[in-house]
């Protein structure tokens, strides 16, 4: 088994029981002591969609100028082979479910597609992936993926690599789906791991997150954890809808070497934030950003969309509801990033 825990997961379960999760201001987060800081990039454009629809040269020209101030280049090719080599196979992790409006949009995934093969990378090394083959055909990634002639794949289609998985120190035996590594099996242990797809574990060795702005009601938000360590195993069935359960194994399966290790850039899609409804799309429940936020620290930007999305629900007067801070307190226990904003560096760039 891969795994890889700074500390012991039963200190995991400990902190989520002492700690809870906070129903108060948006800037009531348990914090844990670091001396580390996040670099964040927050690009503000103008006109980046029209009617939620995106005009591609826009987003693109947005996203660039995000990247070279992250990067600190002033070139698209520079900027991208300061992250990634040509001879590298890289996987744009999308979340797909909501649709092409309220899930990650397909401008920004353009965006980076064409800034890679700019870099000088091959279109057969270049994937955009999903859990779902069926979410991603219906947002029009495979569309995409014709246009720029790059391939489009589904982890679950992929199947699932027997050698890499997530197995909790205390188990729980998960309700086996269709599509799962052990669905239909029977014995002792079946269902109490997750397998690593093969897409993950055996194709790529970089991966770049662009997850949506975009509120969940048991993580709190469909973000860079929720979105790249569920759609990168099985068996989740047992996790999802227990709040408790998320917090200790969205930072468990993000810290496996062959997933969160291989993630060199985080993108928010922040051109709409939707607050509330999700992960579903509720077009009435979203306020338009056009915003597209860049960091190496997902901790860091799930915790500001967060944020973001408490101060849309508190103009709009909604109430707040519990959110999961404890999955990114974890993380942070885990070394994975930096949740205290007050240790963020974001700048601010038009």
């Amino acid at each position: 088994m891969i795994r890889k825990c700074r500390l012991p997961l039963p200190f995991l379960w400990l902190a989520v029981c002492l700690a809870g999760f906070s129903a108060g201001a948006a800037d009531a987060f348990p914090l844990h002591a670091t001396n580390l800081t996040a670099r964040i990039v927050e690009v503000d454009g103008v006109g980046l969609q029209s009617a939620f629809l995106a005009d591609d040269a826009r987003v693109s020209a947005a996203f660039d100028l995000g990247l070279f101030t992250l990067t600190r280049t002033t070139s698209v090719s520079d900027a991208w082979r300061s992250l990634v080599h040509t001879n590298d196979t890289v996987g744009i992790k999308v979340f797909s479910q909501p649709g092409p409006l309220s899930g990650t949009r397909p401008a920004v995934v353009a965006a980076i597609v064409r800034g890679l093969l700019a870099a000088g990378l091959s279109s057969d090394k270049i994937i955009i992936w999903d859990k779902h083959a069926d979410d991603l055909r219906a947002a029009g990634y495979f569309q995409l993926g014709e246009q720029l002639g790059v391939r489009v794949a589904g982890a679950v289609e992929a199947g699932y690599d027997e050698k890499v998985y997530y197995l909790p120190d205390s188990p729980v035996v998960g309700s086996l789906v269709w599509g799962d590594s052990e669905f239909g099996q029977k014995g002792d242990g079946v269902g109490k791991k997750s397998f690593v797809s093969k897409l993950v574990s055996r194709q790529l060795n970089k991966i770049i997150s662009v997850a949506p702005l975009l509120n969940e009601n048991d993580a709190g938000l469909c973000g860079h954890f929720f979105s790249l360590t569920l759609g990168s195993v099985d068996n989740t069935r047992r996790f999802e809808g227990d709040p408790d359960r998320l917090a200790v194994a969205l930072p468990e399966i993000y810290a496996l070497p062959s997933v969160g290790d291989r993630v060199v850039l985080n993108v928010t899609d922040a051109l709409l934030g939707q607050y509330q409804g999700g992960p579903a799309s509720y077009l009435q429940y979203a306020a338009v950003l056009d915003q597209i936020w860049l960091s190496r620290d997902p901790v860091a930007l799930d915790t500001l969309a967060l944020k973001e999305l408490a101060r849309q629900r508190k103009l709009f007067s909604i109430p707040p509801p519990r959110i999961n801070y404890q999955i990114y307190t974890n993380a942070v226990l885990l070394q994975l990033g930096v949740n205290d904003p007050a240790r963020f560096q974001i700048e601010k760039v038009k």
